[in-house]
Protein backbone atom coordinates (compact mmCIF):
# COMPACT_ATOMS: atom_id res chain seq x y z
CA UNK A 1 0.00 0.00 0.00
CA UNK A 2 1.26 3.47 -0.88
CA UNK A 3 2.12 5.62 2.12
CA UNK A 4 0.54 9.05 2.49
CA UNK A 5 2.70 12.18 2.68
CA UNK A 6 3.60 13.72 6.02
CA UNK A 7 3.10 17.29 4.82
CA UNK A 8 0.10 19.37 3.77
CA UNK A 9 -0.87 18.81 0.14
CA UNK A 10 -2.96 21.10 -2.12
CA UNK A 11 -5.21 20.62 -5.13
CA UNK A 12 -5.85 23.03 -8.00
CA UNK A 13 -9.21 23.97 -6.44
CA UNK A 14 -7.38 25.48 -3.43
CA UNK A 15 -8.26 22.69 -1.02
CA UNK A 16 -5.68 21.07 1.22
CA UNK A 17 -5.28 17.89 3.21
CA UNK A 18 -2.93 17.16 6.07
CA UNK A 19 -2.74 13.68 7.52
CA UNK A 20 -3.20 13.22 11.28
CA UNK A 21 -2.16 9.59 11.08
CA UNK A 22 -1.87 6.89 8.43
CA UNK A 23 -5.59 6.98 7.57
CA UNK A 24 -7.29 10.21 8.77
CA UNK A 25 -6.66 13.61 7.19
CA UNK A 26 -7.90 17.12 7.99
CA UNK A 27 -9.17 19.10 4.99
CA UNK A 28 -9.50 22.84 4.50
CA UNK A 29 -9.08 25.76 2.11
CA UNK A 30 -5.89 27.67 1.30
CA UNK A 31 -5.12 31.02 2.89
CA UNK A 32 -4.53 32.44 -0.59
CA UNK A 33 -8.08 31.66 -1.71
CA UNK A 34 -9.54 32.86 1.58
CA UNK A 35 -7.95 36.26 0.94
CA UNK A 36 -10.04 36.50 -2.24
CA UNK A 37 -13.20 35.16 -0.61
CA UNK A 38 -13.00 37.65 2.29
CA UNK A 39 -14.39 36.90 5.75
CA UNK A 40 -16.37 33.65 5.76
CA UNK A 41 -19.82 34.12 7.32
CA UNK A 42 -21.36 30.68 6.79
CA UNK A 43 -20.23 27.12 6.07
CA UNK A 44 -22.44 24.23 4.95
CA UNK A 45 -20.69 21.02 6.00
CA UNK A 46 -20.77 17.49 4.67
CA UNK A 47 -22.50 14.87 6.80
CA UNK A 48 -20.42 12.55 8.97
CA UNK A 49 -20.12 9.13 7.30
CA UNK A 50 -20.69 10.58 3.80
CA UNK A 51 -18.66 8.66 1.23
CA UNK A 52 -17.13 11.21 -1.12
CA UNK A 53 -15.05 11.07 -4.26
CA UNK A 54 -12.07 13.23 -5.11
CA UNK A 55 -13.32 16.45 -6.70
CA UNK A 56 -16.89 16.13 -5.38
CA UNK A 57 -18.50 19.22 -3.85
CA UNK A 58 -18.63 18.59 -0.11
CA UNK A 59 -18.97 22.01 1.55
CA UNK A 60 -20.09 25.53 0.76
CA UNK A 61 -18.37 28.62 2.15
CA UNK A 62 -20.13 31.99 1.95
CA UNK A 63 -18.77 35.47 2.59
CA UNK A 64 -20.37 38.87 2.15
CA UNK A 65 -18.96 39.14 -1.38
CA UNK A 66 -18.77 35.62 -2.80
CA UNK A 67 -19.20 31.92 -2.19
CA UNK A 68 -16.98 28.89 -2.77
CA UNK A 69 -17.99 25.31 -3.49
CA UNK A 70 -15.34 23.27 -1.70
CA UNK A 71 -14.29 20.11 -3.53
CA UNK A 72 -12.65 17.21 -1.74
CA UNK A 73 -8.94 16.80 -2.53
CA UNK A 74 -9.20 13.00 -2.03
CA UNK A 75 -11.79 10.22 -1.84
CA UNK A 76 -12.94 8.73 1.44
CA UNK A 77 -15.46 8.78 4.29
CA UNK A 78 -16.13 11.92 6.34
CA UNK A 79 -15.30 11.13 9.97
CA UNK A 80 -15.71 14.54 11.62
CA UNK A 81 -16.63 18.17 10.95
CA UNK A 82 -15.19 21.23 12.64
CA UNK A 83 -18.10 22.22 14.88
CA UNK A 84 -16.24 25.33 16.06
CA UNK A 85 -16.83 26.80 12.59
CA UNK A 86 -20.61 26.49 12.95
CA UNK A 87 -20.65 29.32 15.52
CA UNK A 88 -17.38 30.99 14.52
CA UNK A 89 -17.05 30.67 10.72
CA UNK A 90 -14.49 33.50 10.63
CA UNK A 91 -12.07 31.21 12.46
CA UNK A 92 -11.34 29.68 9.05
CA UNK A 93 -9.86 33.05 7.98
CA UNK A 94 -7.90 33.50 11.20
CA UNK A 95 -6.25 30.06 11.18
CA UNK A 96 -6.94 28.17 7.91
CA UNK A 97 -4.25 25.53 8.51
CA UNK A 98 -4.92 25.01 12.20
CA UNK A 99 -8.25 25.58 13.97
CA UNK A 100 -9.91 26.46 10.64
CA UNK A 101 -10.03 22.97 9.13
CA UNK A 102 -13.41 22.00 7.64
CA UNK A 103 -13.72 18.22 7.96
CA UNK A 104 -11.74 15.04 8.53
CA UNK A 105 -11.67 12.17 6.09
CA UNK A 106 -10.74 8.49 6.23
CA UNK A 107 -8.64 8.33 3.06
CA UNK A 108 -9.62 5.47 0.74
CA UNK A 109 -7.31 6.06 -2.25
CA UNK A 110 -3.75 7.00 -1.14
CA UNK A 111 -2.63 7.04 -4.80
CA UNK A 112 -4.73 10.21 -5.24
CA UNK A 113 -2.00 12.07 -3.35
CA UNK A 114 0.10 11.72 -6.53
CA UNK A 115 -2.23 14.27 -8.16
CA UNK A 116 -1.82 16.84 -5.36
CA UNK A 117 0.85 19.53 -4.96
CA UNK A 118 3.31 20.23 -2.17
CA UNK A 119 3.03 23.77 -0.79
CA UNK A 120 5.93 25.11 -2.90
CA UNK A 121 4.36 23.60 -6.04
CA UNK A 122 0.98 25.13 -5.14
CA UNK A 123 2.56 28.57 -4.66
CA UNK A 124 4.37 28.23 -8.01
CA UNK A 125 1.05 27.24 -9.61
CA UNK A 126 -0.52 30.45 -8.28
CA UNK A 127 2.44 32.56 -9.46
CA UNK A 128 2.01 31.12 -12.97
CA UNK A 129 -1.53 32.42 -13.00
CA UNK A 130 -3.39 29.55 -11.32
CA UNK A 131 -7.05 30.39 -10.83
CA UNK A 132 -7.75 32.55 -7.78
Amino acid sequence: MKTVPEERMFDRSHGWIEMEDEFIGRCGISAQYLAKLDIVEFIAFPDIDDEIKKGAEVALLESGIDYYKYRSPVSGRVTDINQKLENQPGLINDDPYGEGWIYKIDVKEPREFDELMHEDEYNAHLERGGDI
